[in-house]
């Protein structure tokens, strides 16, 4: 097998690498990989955004390529996951995280609007303001590791997963000009009669108000920008499964002994790990968009509980179909276990 250089002399381009495997691509350093937003569907993205942003006589942030969504504290830029900028990588990005954020359109126009309400904060200075901070909290506030979502506040708008809104005052204020900017939100009608319709009020004000001066910082400095990473694909993948992972999957064999057993009636029936294996991808997939979580946090608990099968020698005792659907809400019942301990871990 021909392996990937480690440090070639000179970046190589995507027809370079397009068609290796994963094991080679995962030697090769980010800086290396010769990427580019021009001429990749990121491109009629950014233009909707800057589209919409120019509509309500805002400035543009600047955009780049880096390891992960990011807006750089004080600067109205947005760096966007390499991986959007080849077929090929968001290939990899799903063998190793098992999800591609942003891979879709509205996806990605989601993400887009929230990191556009960071970079325009900056641009304005915005979180200066006594009345942001009196609705929104203390920007200055430490991010958390880890934070506890209430699902059924309405504080708070709905826009990305994770009820992501109420993990810090930052990202409050970011979700929230993304419902507000995004045209087809229908926010006044949606939001009327919620707390969270205070802070769209004020931000419809606020960023009127943005749109008849300049902005204070237009500088277009990159932070972490991809030409610049020095880490490998593989490097990178592994810190960031590590991050969201979970540290300790816990769950009590006697939940796994209520759906299979060891007994030795059921001596001669289908292995329940080998049940769970088989499942794993439609469950994880399902119960993912049940509770909001990351796949990749349910398929480590899955690994868990395949193993602590395979350990116990668990056996199947009801029909397949029967025994999938009580599976599935035992995996959902550990998932919002998992996330209402305190234990929904912010965004790297």
């Amino acid at each position: 097998m021909v392996e990937a250089p480690a440090a070639p002399p000179e970046p190589l381009t995507p027809a370079d690498w397009a068609s290796w495997t994963d094991e080679q691509l995962l030697r090769v350093r980010m800086c290396d990989l010769g990427l580019s937003i021009e001429g990749t569907p990121l491109e009629p993205r950014i233009a909707q955004l800057n589209s919409e942003l120019q509509a309500r006589g805002l400035a543009c942030p600047n955009y780049y390529l880096s390891d992960e969504w990011f807006t750089p504290d004080g600067i109205p830029g947005i760096a966007i996951p390499f991986y959007l900028a080849h077929p090929r990588l968001e290939k990899l990005e799903l063998a190793q995280m098992l999800e591609v954020e942003g891979a879709d359109y509205e996806g990605c126009m989601r993400i887009l609007r929230h990191e556009a309400g960071h970079a325009l904060d900056n641009a304005y200075r915005l979180r200066r303001k006594p009345t942001r901070r009196r609705l929104f909290g203390n920007p200055n506030t430490e991010y958390p590791e880890y934070y506890l979502p209430k699902p059924y506040s309405r504080s708070y708008v709905h826009h990305l997963d994770h009820w992501y809104a109420q993990s810090h005052p930052d990202e409050d204020f970011a979700e929230t000009f993304a419902v507000w900017l995004d045209p087809d939100s229908m926010w006044s009608t949606r939001y009327a009669g919620w707390p969270a319709y205070r802070k769209l009020e004020y931000m419809d004000r606020l960023m009127r108000s943005a749109a008849r001066i300049r902005p204070k910082i237009r500088t277009k400095r990159q932070v972490d920008p991809v030409r610049k990473l020095r880490k490998t694909l593989g490097e990178h993948y592994k810190k960031k499964r590590e991050h969201y992972g979970l540290d300790h999957p816990e769950f009590h064999d006697s939940d796994l002994h209520n759906l299979f057993s060891n007994a030795a009636d059921y001596a001669k029936n289908p292995s329940a790990a080998k049940f769970v294996r088989k499942i794993r991808k439609e469950v994880r997939s399902t119960v993912a968009s049940y509770t909001d979580s990351y796949q990749y946090t349910i398929d480590q608990l899955l690994e868990k509980i395949i193993e602590r099968c395979r350990e116990e020698n668990l056996r199947m005792t009801e029909p397949e179909a029967e025994t999938k659907a009580d599976f599935m809400v035992f995996l959902t019942v550990q998932t919002m276990n998992y996330l209402h301990g305190g234990r929904h871990r912010v965004a790297l």
